[in-house]
């Protein structure tokens, strides 16, 4: 009993020292971000354009507004169809077809952010002989349909049989037995996933440069470049003005506020329905 005791007292011990590793590189990250961000960041910064190389001011208001039109046009791409063949695998999904539908996604899981960037631009930009909005959301749609698919099929799967008995019991058909008890009982679990392919598809930079490249100006059309919070934070980083790298560390903390905005107000909206 004490030997028990003493097991389970050091690998509890272990865990919370695991982790705390991995919290603490996370909080300094954030803290560091804060810290040079926070500082950069005003009312002007969030409703301003860029101003020219030289003059101090200037915001990113076109960028931020870039990033939802952007991250919003990728997931209505790929959402509806992700959640469509997460379903299809975990209901419907054996054969040849599944298994090869199962391993493609999981290719797609793992394929490089700029190697995607370059298939969007071959499969978008090499075609209609331009930069665009459209390009960049099938770049972030590509990111985002992997990671909601399989979050959907692993949650269906972990409904017990025994509720899909009882739904066809009751006289419910398959597909309504799919929708009103998988998917509608199961949508806190599909919601999370989607936040997590909308919060990784938000902060990536190269798909982008190679699709909706950015601009300096309010653009709103599906055929012209846009700008970006991510690829617009890259060009300031990298540029040797002072007021650049300052600006770029405003963007990265609006970026962060975002994603964790998006994912709290998720949690808090599924919770009320619950």
């Amino acid at each position: 009993m004490i030997l028990r005791k003493l097991k389970n007292y050091l690998f509890l011990c272990l865990m919370t020292l695991s982790g705390v590793a991995v919290l603490i590189p996370l909080i300094l990250i954030i803290t560091y971000v804060i810290k040079m961000g926070a500082s950069s960041l005003n009312w002007q910064f969030l409703t301003h354009l860029p101003k020219p190389v030289g003059e101090s001011g200037g915001g990113m208001f076109h960028a931020i507004l870039g990033t939802l039109y952007l991250v919003s046009l990728g997931g209505f791409m790929a959402i509806p169809l992700g959640v469509v063949l997460g379903t299809y695998l975990s209901e419907l999904g054996k054969g040849w077809m599944a298994t090869f539908l199962r391993h493609a996604i999981d290719l797609f899981t793992g394929i490089p952010s700029i190697v995607i960037g370059i298939f969007a631009y071959v499969l978008v930009v090499v075609p209609l002989k331009q930069f665009s909005a459209l390009s960049g959301g099938v770049a972030l749609g590509i990111i985002i349909l992997p990671v909601v698919t399989r979050t959907t099929e692993e949650i269906l799967k972990l409904v017990s049989n025994t509720t899909r008995e009882a739904g066809l019991a009751l006289g419910l058909n398959r597909t309504q037995v799919i929708w009103h008890i998988l998917i509608k009982g199961n949508r806190a679990g599909i919601f999370t996933g989607v936040v997590l392919a909308i919060s990784r598809a938000a902060g990536e930079t190269a798909p982008l440069l190679f699709t909706a490249f950015g601009n300096s100006y309010f653009s709103y059309g599906l055929m012209q470049p846009m700008a970006s919070l991510p690829a617009q934070i890259y060009t300031y980083a990298t540029s040797p003005f002072e007021e650049w790298q300052r600006q770029a560390w405003a963007g990265s903390f609006v970026l962060i506020l975002l994603v964790l905005g998006l994912n709290l107000s998720t949690r808090f909206f599924m919770r009320q329905k619950s």
